[in-house]
């Protein structure tokens, strides 16, 4: 009697538009024959804009959801910001064919980035080893006070720094990098005279000894994380040479939107921008055939086998990251983009915009005369589904905006409650374990005490997922959890005044004992 009311509603297209047809992974949409491209918004957000052939059809393949839930909500445009092309979003499935007749539930912010990740293996430790942060400095010392103090403030786990003055002519940069020289963990280099920035980087790079080495400009700014989210991409695959961090203004690895400087909210600081992208970018690691030496990770194994970067051909940089990358491939190493670390970026702060346009145009001469291949690999891979899923997260995550706060992981009751951060609470109901944020249920798994190793392994994925950033205790005691976090290089911090008004307040002391370089000697 009431059946009508369970009908699937019915979506009318709009010209030129004509039909959308759904496999479960491949979209088909079909227009009119000469329409030159169809854009697509996924849960109100543009997604991409994808080329229709002759006879007006336009394909686009998932090969998983981008925000991570059951399904996802996609409209056709015109064009981005263009007129719809359907009465209504369509309900889509992954693996379902077909419209669903109702909207999937859709995805919390917390589970936003599940689609896709490649969370770092279980058991491998990505603390061990010591990384080197090489910065080679040449004058702008406004922008080289800014990038240390981002580096002091938000550096955890085994690093060391190596700032190298490349005899800078400004007489700012000698006082201001003597002052960080006797800080533990800090070393101060300077060179007599230019040698430029690959030669700088490269005697970085040796002085760096054995260890992992970061290439850092240091006209940029890192934020929370940044070396824990680094690590863990260069160790989720043993095949990967290096990882890079997206950022505001660098090139191919600038998000949202490619090769443009971008902005973060209005309302937001770096910092919050740069939490909101560890926690809504997700895991998927794009692939590219180079990485930036803006700010890229770089595995010892790596120049062992390929050896230091060519200063001769490319004196003053643009191009030389690339060129060692290329080398890296030839040995069977992959590149990937860490999307969940954003560091800011100035960028020509030292040369200016028309010489960097000039050095990177000769750069670009060297690399297509050595590397033919090159471009077209870059062509590739640039727009990859992984790709275009993290730019749409960048993008869904500003249009957001709202409070982002970091999020701590408490284990058991007692669960402090401070206005300024989320605090976590993986606690026990039955047998299962559950994980809570705000009363709310996120993840569970069942406790078997007979084999308790499938529980373990949910928690190393849960605390990579929804990216974790301390492990709070009331003491220390070798907990599971202490050991997994104690792998994935997140911060125990030992909170002894759970009722302070602030997470900021009540984890003082431990934040100071989590950072790589403590204060001055």
């Amino acid at each position: 009697m009431f059946g009508f009311l369970r009908r699937k509603p019915r979506v009318t297209w709009h010209a030129p538009l004509l039909a959308v047809d759904w496999d479960g992974r491949e979209l088909v949409l079909r227009a009119q024959p000469g329409t030159p491209h169809l854009a697509l918004d996924l849960d109100g957000v543009w997604f991409d804009t994808v080329d229709c052939d002759a006879d007006g059809v336009a394909r686009c393949a998932f090969a998983f959801a981008p925000n991570g839930s059951a399904g996802f909500e996609l409209l056709p445009r015109t064009a981005r910001d263009g007129a719809p092309l359907a009465s209504a979003a369509l309900s889509l499935r992954p693996g379902h064919a077909g419209f669903a007749a109702m909207p999937p539930a859709a995805a919390t912010h917390r589970r936003a980035v599940a689609g896709g990740a490649r969370p770092l293996p279980f058991g491998v430790d990505a603390a061990a080893g010591e990384v080197a942060i090489v910065v080679p400095v040449f004058n702008a010392p406004e922008l080289v006070a800014r990038c240390v103090d981002s580096l002091l403030a938000h550096t955890c786990g085994k690093a060391r720094l190596i700032l190298i003055d490349d005899a800078s002519s400004d007489p700012a940069i000698a006082p201001l990098l003597e002052r960080h020289a006797r800080r533990p963990g800090v070393t101060v280099l300077r060179n007599a005279h230019n040698l430029g920035f690959t030669a700088t980087a490269n005697r970085g790079i040796a002085a760096a000894g054995q260890a992992d080495v970061v290439l850092l400009n240091a006209d940029t700014q890192v934020g929370a994380n940044w070396l824990q989210g680094l690590r863990r991409a260069v160790r989720s695959q043993e095949c990967i040479a290096t990882a890079t961090a997206v950022s505001d203004n660098a090139g191919a690895f600038s998000v949202p939107e490619l090769e443009q400087a971008n902005t973060w909210p209005a309302a937001w600081s770096f910092d919050v921008a740069a939490r909101a992208l560890w926690q809504q970018a997700g895991l998927a690691y794009p692939q590219l055939p180079t990485g930036n030496g803006f700010c890229m990770y770089i595995r010892r194994q790596v120049v062992d086998a390929v050896g230091l970067l060519d200063a001769a051909a490319f004196p003053q940089g643009y191009g030389e990251e690339n060129d060692f990358c290329q080398r890296a491939a030839q040995h069977g190493w992959q590149h990937v983009i860490a999307g969940n670390v954003y560091v800011g970026h100035a960028r020509s702060a030292s040369f200016g915009s028309e010489r960097r346009k000039t050095l990177g145009q000769a750069g670009m001469a060297v690399l297509r005369e050595r590397w033919p291949q090159y471009e077209a690999e870059v062509g590739r891979t640039l727009f990859s589904f992984e790709r275009r899923v993290l730019d749409w997260r960048v993008r869904r995550a500003y249009a957001r905006e709202g409070a982002i706060k970091p999020r701590l992981l408490w284990v058991g009751a007692g669960a402090p409650d401070w206005p300024d951060a989320e605090v976590w609470n993986l606690v026990a109901n039955g047998s299962e374990n559950e994980l809570l944020v705000a009363g709310e249920v996120v993840a569970a798994n069942t406790w078997q005490a007979h084999d308790p190793e499938p529980s373990y392994r949910a928690l190393w994925d849960w605390l990579q997922v929804f990216a974790i950033e301390r492990l709070l205790v009331a003491q220390r005691k070798e907990s599971a959890a202490e050991i997994l976090c104690g792998l994935l290089d997140i911060p125990i911090i030992t909170v002894r005044t759970p009722f302070a008004a602030s997470a900021r307040e009540a984890l003082a002391d431990g934040e100071r004992g989590a950072r790589s370089f403590a204060e001055e000697a």
